[in-house]
């Protein structure tokens, strides 16, 4: 399905037909593309770069695409792969959650993003008990992902 380029994102780089490799949910996804491009909430004179996933409801396109900076998917990337690591790392030693909430500080910008568990989740035990089956269920797709976006940081010199 062709991403549309008349909206007020401006796509630059595309990929189309996402809905087929859309992890658990390829071949049955409303998230039909993914676009890097001008971001619409730019203003005469300052442009930026958002990326964008595009949903469609088999009518229209709608409005739950979700349109992110780049910096906020890098975040985003970020907190994937140090969630991936802590629930890696329990799998591993075969012991008990730690203590709550910090799991990691992450220096950005002279600042730092901090990684934590939920505890106002009054449900946190058996929440985290389900997110760390589904990353385990997803294992596979996830990790796909990871070995790529590995090799290619490695050829970026990263």
């Amino acid at each position: 399905m062709k991403i549309p380029a008349v909206l007020k994102h401006k796509p630059v780089i595309i990929s189309e037909d996402y809905d087929l490799i859309d992890g658990r949910f390829s071949n049955n996804s409303d998230a039909k593309g993914l676009s890097l491009g001008l971001a619409q909430w730019n203003d005469r004179g300052k442009v930026d770069i958002s990326a964008k996933v595009w949903r469609y409801t088999g009518e229209k396109w709608s409005r739950q695409s979700e349109e992110l900076p780049l910096h906020r998917v890098l975040d985003l990337a970020i907190l994937i792969c140090r969630s991936k690591m802590f629930f890696s790392n329990l799998y591993r030693k075969d012991i008990k959650y730690p203590d709550y909430p910090k799991l990691d500080r992450i220096p950005l910008q002279g600042k730092a993003m901090n990684v934590e568990v939920c505890t106002d989740n009054e449900f946190i035990n058996e929440d985290i008990k389900m997110f760390d089956e589904c990353l385990h269920k997803d294992d596979e797709i996830i990790s796909e992902r990871l070995k790529i976006l590995s090799g290619i940081l490695k050829k970026l010199e990263f």
